[in-house]
C-alpha cells in the first residue's frame, strides 16, 4: 500500500515537472536540420527564419545541413530524434516527392513526422540563356513536339522537385524532352551558359539574380498565378493548360511533439507572416510567406503525394 501511495505521489509531482519543462521551452539551442546543401535556396530561407526565431524565442537556431538521397537522410535523422522541441526540419516539397520515388524509404512523411507549418510557396522557373532561340514556353513546346528527344533540360538531380516539374511538363504537354541531372542548380546554370543544355528548371531563389543581370531569360513560372517578384513573366499553364508544379518549403518535427511547444512555435511563425521586413526579404527571393497552421501542411502532403506518384510512375523515375 505504501509503495502505491508513493507511486501516485511520483506521478502527481512528475506531471507538473513535464508541464513546467514545456512551459519553459526553449531553454537551450534548437537544431534546425536542412536536408540539402548549404548555400541553396532552402538554406537561405532557413537561415532567415532561424535568425528571426532566435530573436523571438531567445535561443539560437543551429542550422545543420544533412544531405543525401534526395533529402531522405536528413529527414530520417529527424524522424528518429526525440520529440522534445529541440529538433526540427526545414525541407521542401521533396517531402511529398520522396514517397513517390523511393519504394523503401523507411518512413512515411505523412505519419512519421509532426507537421508544424507550411512556410512558403516558391515558384519553380523555366529558364533559358538570354540569347536562346526560345522566346517563349510555347515556342519550346512546339519545337519539342516537332523534334522529339532534342530539347534538353537541366536540374539539381534525379528525383528532385525540379526534375519532377520537368517530367510533369513533358507529361502534360505530351512532349519528349531529355533530362540532364547535375549536382545542384549552380552546376545546371553553368551548363546552360556553356550551351550544354537548352533550359533549366530551378527555383526563383536560384534564378532571379541571373535574370536581373540579363544573362538568363525566365520563360515561365510553374505557379497557378504570376508572382510579385516577376509580374511580367507568364505562368506555364498559359502555354500548357493544366500544368502547375507545386513547390513549397515547410517545417516539421519528430512525431509526438508536445502540443504546447507546437502551439508556441506555430504562433511565432504566424507572427513573422505579418512582419513587413520579413515579407519583403521573402518576396525578393520570389517566395510567398505562408506560416500556416499545422493542418494546412498535413492537407498539402495528402494532396501532393498522389500527384507526384502519378508523375514518377508515368516518367519511370527511380533514384540512382
Amino acid at each position: 500500500m505504501r509503495r502505491r501511495q508513493l507511486a501516485a505521489l511520483g506521478v502527481g509531482f512528475g506531471m507538473p515537472c513535464v508541464a513546467r519543462a514545456q512551459d519553459a521551452w526553449p531553454s537551450r539551442p534548437i537544431r534546425l536540420v536542412i536536408p540539402f546543401a548549404a548555400g541553396g535556396p532552402i538554406d537561405t530561407v532557413g537561415r532567415l527564419i532561424g535568425e528571426r526565431l532566435r530573436d523571438r524565442l531567445g535561443q539560437p537556431f543551429i542550422i545543420e545541413n544533412r544531405t543525401g538521397a534526395g533529402g531522405s537522410i536528413g529527414l530520417r535523422g529527424v524522424v528518429q530524434s526525440p520529440p522534445d522541441g529541440y529538433t526540427f526540419v526545414l525541407t521542401s516539397s521533396s517531402l511529398a516527392i520522396l514517397p513517390a520515388i523511393y519504394a523503401n524509404l523507411g518512413f512515411d512523411p505523412r505519419t512519421d513526422l509532426a507537421p508544424v507549418s507550411l512556410v512558403a510557396e516558391i515558384a519553380t522557373t523555366i529558364v533559358v540563356r538570354a540569347d536562346h532561340r526560345f522566346a517563349s514556353l510555347q515556342a519550346l513546346v512546339e519545337e519539342a513536339r516537332a523534334k522529339p528527344g532534342t530539347v534538353t533540360y537541366g536540374t539539381s538531380g534525379i528525383g528532385s522537385s525540379n526534375h519532377l516539374s520537368g517530367a510533369m511538363l513533358a507529361a502534360t504537354a505530351r512532349i519528349d524532352i531529355v533530362h540532364v541531372p547535375y549536382r545542384g542548380a549552380a552546376q545546371a546554370m553553368n551548363a546552360l551558359y556553356s550551351r550544354d543544355i537548352d533550359l533549366v528548371f530551378a527555383s526563383t531563389v536560384e534564378t532571379l539574380s541571373h535574370a536581373r543581370e540579363g544573362r538568363a531569360r525566365i520563360l515561365a513560372v510553374t505557379t497557378a498565378r504570376p508572382i510579385p517578384a516577376l509580374p511580367d513573366v507568364p505562368t506555364a499553364t498559359e502555354a500548357v493548360p493544366g500544368y502547375i508544379a507545386p513547390n513549397w518549403f515547410a517545417i516539421a518535427a519528430p512525431k509526438g511533439l508536445p502540443a504546447p511547444i507546437l502551439d508556441r512555435l506555430s504562433a511565432e511563425l504566424a507572427a513573422l507572416r505579418t512582419d513587413p521586413d520579413f515579407r519583403s526579404r521573402f518576396e525578393r527571393l520570389g517566395a510567398e510567406p505562408q506560416m500556416s497552421a499545422p493542418g494546412v501542411l498535413a492537407a498539402r502532403l495528402a494532396e501532393d503525394v498522389p500527384t507526384w506518384q502519378r508523375v514518377a510512375a508515368t516518367a519511370g523515375i527511380r533514384p540512382e
